[in-house]
């Protein structure tokens, strides 16, 4: 038998947590979470790295393409899918491949994560383009599926980010940046949906989010492109142009529905006094970004 790798391995504090209360399960649980943070804290360069990649991507007209397998390839989705309404790009931009197809979501396939052929097969479907950049997100790094996106993907010349939480991953081998962080044993053997799932999250947050900021999507910590589709974001909407803008709320909303609850837009009419289409002029000679569009004006 060969080596167990880190993510299959048994977790030596938790071997009798069969035998617990519930309050000391929780406890163990929480315990090994904690361990979380401080391990994809040891991978910030790989991650900062990660990020420089992307944004250079978006800004070339590129795309965010993720590719997993079962809780990884979830994962994946789940973030592309948050980043339209949080950031008002197309849903092309981000998006989330999971091996299976979409099945696979709700529903575990069998077998899907160990085609090699399949990843292949699911990446040049996805169209992806020399301006993009492509995610293989496994826990163990070793699932075939992810290593045939990522072998495809460097085939082509196109840029390449694996993350594993085993620093001997398989698919390291196939990616230009390789973010590991090393969570230890799952609380319940093998059960990589737990830890190594939740430091997938927090590093998957940080590469699209980041990279969203540094393409001028928020202003200072401010969500300026979020969609209002409901009652609560229309909410935060006229908060947000509140605060900038510095008038009073019922001002800022009056504003955003005159804007057709742009923010950005709002917060430039109300501030200098302009018409709609004047804030869409201006803040189209700055890409779009609020900041250095207030920095011209002031």
């Amino acid at each position: 038998m060969g080596e167990i790798i880190l993510t299959e391995k048994r977790n030596p504090d938790t071997v009798n947590i069969d035998l617990l209360s519930s309050q000391e399960i929780v406890r163990l649980i929480n315990n090994e979470d904690l361990k979380v943070a401080l391990a994809v804290q040891k991978e910030l360069d790989s991650i900062s790295k990660a990020v420089d990649l992307i944004t250079e991507s978006f800004l070339k007209g590129g795309n965010l393409l993720y590719f997993g397998a079962g809780t990884s390839g979830r994962l994946g989705i789940l973030d592309a899918s948050e980043c339209p309404p949080t950031f008002s790009v197309l849903s092309e931009m981000v998006r989330g491949y999971i091996a299976g197809g979409d099945t696979a979501i709700k529903n575990a396939v069998e077998g899907a994560e160990d085609s090699f052929e399949g990843g292949e097969s699911d990446f040049v479907k996805s169209g992806a383009e020399i301006n993009d950049v492509v995610v293989g997100i496994s826990a163990s790094g070793n699932a075939p599926y992810v290593i045939g996106v990522l072998k495809k993907a460097k085939e082509l010349g196109i840029s390449t980010i694996g993350i594993a939480c085993n620093k001997k991953a398989k698919l390291q081998e196939h990616a230009d940046i390789f973010i590991s962080p090393e969570v230890g044993e799952e609380a319940i053997t093998g059960s990589t949906r737990m830890k190594a799932g939740t430091a997938q999250k927090m590093i998957l947050n940080m590469l699209s989010t980041a990279s969203m900021i540094k393409i001028g999507k928020t202003y200072e910590n401010f969500m300026i492109d979020v969609k209002p589709t409901n009652i609560k974001l229309k909410d935060r909407a006229a908060r947000i142009v509140s605060e900038i803008a510095e008038v009073d709320y019922e001002n800022a909303k009056n504003t955003l529905i005159k804007a057709d609850y742009n923010v950005k837009a709002a917060v430039l009419m109300l501030k200098y006094d302009i018409n709609f289409n004047e804030t869409v002029n201006l803040l189209n000679k700055n890409n779009g970004r609020l900041r250095e569009t207030l920095n011209k004006l002031y």
